[in-house]
């Protein structure tokens, strides 16, 4: 009898869209571990050549009990080709090709075998050390899922999260820790190449595809989550109060959003800031850029 396959949903989109909040709010269900973005464990955890080294526990990667454990499994040598794989292969503007390989439609390049090899060791590993069923992962590189969807060893789901890019342009301005910030026009331009990745991902992916809106979550947290849980298999209540407060105990969380490093109650509410914050000329720009995809995601031309 062979192992059931890993369970991993990983979270994909472009930056600050709540993926944070959304995999803590689902680590506190039995069973489910957010790991944060586990891409960033070779070079924060491994190499030490990152820029945050912080588990969500607050402790450095290697005096995390947890994940000292899981590092002291990873060889040096394989995070330096793990990285040069990144940047060579699962990069947002790989996607068609990682998936055009997963469907067998092309031989895989130099080195992808090898990288998904290590990619899904890696989810095994924290499996068995965190003894958690389901690993949420909100890396958000589209490429990496699109690749992932031909391995039977891993039971693989991606949510699409996205969010108005205006909101995102206005989050930008000002640095946050270690994130530096973003002009309008940069910001943008991810966003619209990370969501149409995400979105080729998901078409691929087929019944194992699922968007959420940031701005749903915000508005009603229970039935997303709820909505989140009926997607990934997880059975129970969705852990938010009806008044959309969620408790947040410790995490373990590779990089990802400061604010992973929350606990206690966060009340998750819509947050219309940007709004009144954002320069008319940048949501103009903003949303000239984006304009394809606003009407898909349902968000109107003038905010």
């Amino acid at each position: 009898m062979t192992d059931a396959p890993v369970r991993v949903l990983y979270i994909t989109g472009w930056l600050r869209t709540g993926s944070t909040l959304l995999g803590n709010v689902l680590n506190e269900l039995p069973g489910v571990f957010h790991a944060g973005e586990l891409h960033y464990l070779w070079r924060n955890g491994v190499l030490r050549t990152g820029t945050n080294t912080l588990c969500g526990c607050g402790e450095d990667l290697d005096g995390c009990p947890l994940w000292a454990a899981v590092l002291a499994e990873q060889d040096p040598g394989e995070a330096r080709r793990m990285e040069s794989w990144q940047q060579a292969l699962f990069r947002t503007r790989h996607t068609r090709r990682r998936l055009a390989e997963a469907r067998g439609d092309r031989a895989p390049a130099p080195g992808v075998r090898e990288a998904l090899d290590r990619m899904a060791g890696l989810y095994a590993t924290v499996a068995r050390h965190s003894g958690a069923r389901t690993i949420v992962d909100g890396s958000k590189y589209p490429a990496e899922p699109a690749a992932l969807l031909g391995r039977p060893d891993l039971d693989l789901r991606i949510v699409h999260l996205v969010r108005d890019p205006r909101a995102i342009a206005y989050s930008y301005r000002k640095s946050k820790d270690y994130i530096d910030p973003r002009t309008p026009v940069d910001s943008t331009r991810h966003w619209v190449a990370a969501n149409v990745a995400s979105e080729l991902a998901g078409r691929a992916a087929a019944g194992r595809y699922l968007r959420v809106r940031h701005e749903d979550l915000a508005a009603d947290p229970a039935a997303t989550i709820a909505r989140v849980m009926a997607f990934a298999g997880l059975p129970g209540d969705p852990p938010v109060a009806a008044d959309g407060t969620a408790v947040l105990g410790a995490n373990h969380t590779v990089t990802g959003n400061p604010d992973r490093l929350r606990r206690g109650p966060v009340a998750i509410r819509p947050d219309g800031a940007w709004r009144e914050g954002l320069a008319p000329a940048d949501a103009a720009v903003a949303t000239v850029l984006a304009a394809p995809l606003l009407h898909r995601y349902h968000y109107p031309l003038r905010p």
